[in-house]
């Protein structure tokens, strides 16, 4: 997946094949734009969901004299922790920068929940002036208990010359301490129904949280500003209602890790094919990764659901494209397997 177009030429070569890069990249090109009716497919069942996972990640992309810093945003789909009988699914997309119309414009006709970071590019879509349909924002309880334990880390604080061995932060640690009671009634109610894990969470975790929130505002108001524990109590209480969303609703993840597993591959590619060529390539990128991040999703083998549908889909007529999507792919060969046995 993460081999560069100027790598897998080299090999072609190796075995006496020549092709080019620029053939190779012709051929990604051609190959986007024979599967974009399944692209659009998958961008209306991913919209059509009742709550989305969002975030976005690097990713170099060449200009004339040097490399931008674009970014690779995704959307995704997924009910399964509620008991949600949808098919999961990932939408991607290229831009060149992080400006805020870009996630606007991929969200501007979506009226649900969306759980993502704190970014301030989002905020422009919860507004009612500012939208017909505004969002409703859940924010990621992992990104919050990531700040209190950077510095809760024993082995890090040792590790890190800066710190010079300074000691960890005692509101860090407790704070962690009770992220972690919050994560383990999660862990139990994974699965169940929204209406169950509702009921749990406003028995169980409504008390642990509503406790948090006091604690919190005690412990701001003793720090110096110095502290550095300010900054994570601050990056919680300054959006305390989104943090608390999960309390309303239980179909709201805890977490963004939906989004931030989608987008945990191109981290690891990045290493390999360094940028994407142009932003027409990154464009093509994201197209790419919506296929494969949802057909992994849906636990079907990339390399084959791409190799079927490229043969089938010159032949199939619009009204049957739906049977290309991997989820219905998969259906319809589990029941071909089925028959044939």
């Amino acid at each position: 997946m993460h081999s560069p177009l100027n790598r897998q030429s080299t090999r072609f070569k190796c075995e006496g094949i020549e092709l080019s890069t620029s053939t190779l990249a012709d051929q990604v090109g051609f190959g986007t734009a024979a599967l974009m009716p399944v692209f659009d497919l998958i961008e209306k069942h991913v919209f059509a969901a009742e709550r989305l996972h969002g975030d976005d990640t690097t990713i170099p992309i060449q200009a004339k004299d040097k490399c931008t810093t674009g970014r690779i945003w995704t959307y995704v789909c997924d009910d399964r922790p509620f008991g949600g009988t949808a098919a999961p699914a990932a939408i991607y997309y290229a831009s060149s920068n992080r400006r805020g119309e870009h996630p606007q414009k991929h969200l501007a006709g979506y009226g649900g929940i969306l759980q993502s970071d704190c970014y301030n590019g989002f905020e422009p879509l919860s507004v009612a002036e500012k939208k017909a349909v505004p969002i409703t924002f859940a924010f990621c309880h992992a990104h919050a208990r990531r700040k209190f334990f950077e510095l809760a880390d024993i082995q890090k604080s040792a590790r890190d010359r800066k710190r010079r061995g300074k000691p960890i932060s005692p509101i860090a640690l407790e704070a962690v301490q009770r992220y972690d009671a919050l994560f383990e009634i999660e862990r139990q109610i994974n699965g169940l129904s929204a209406e169950e894990r509702l009921a749990a969470r406003q028995e169980k975790s409504q008390p642990l949280f509503d406790d948090m929130h006091e604690w919190l505002k005690r412990e701001r108001a003793t720090l110096s500003r110095s502290s550095e524990v300010i900054e994570p109590i601050d990056y919680m209480l300054k959006r305390w209602d989104g943090f608390a969303r999960f309390l309303e609703d239980g179909r709201i993840c805890l977490t963004n890790n939906a989004a931030e597993r989608a987008l945990r591959g191109i981290a690891l590619g990045r290493r390999n094919w360094t940028f994407a060529g142009s932003q027409r390539g990154a464009d093509r990128a994201a197209i790419m990764l919506t296929f494969i991040t949802t057909c992994r999703l849906n636990d079907v083998d990339p390399k084959a659901w791409l190799a079927d549908v490229f043969a089938r889909i010159a032949d199939l007529p619009v009204s049957r494209l739906h049977e290309l999507l991997p989820w219905e792919w998969k259906a319809q060969k589990g029941t071909a397997i089925a028959a044939a046995a």
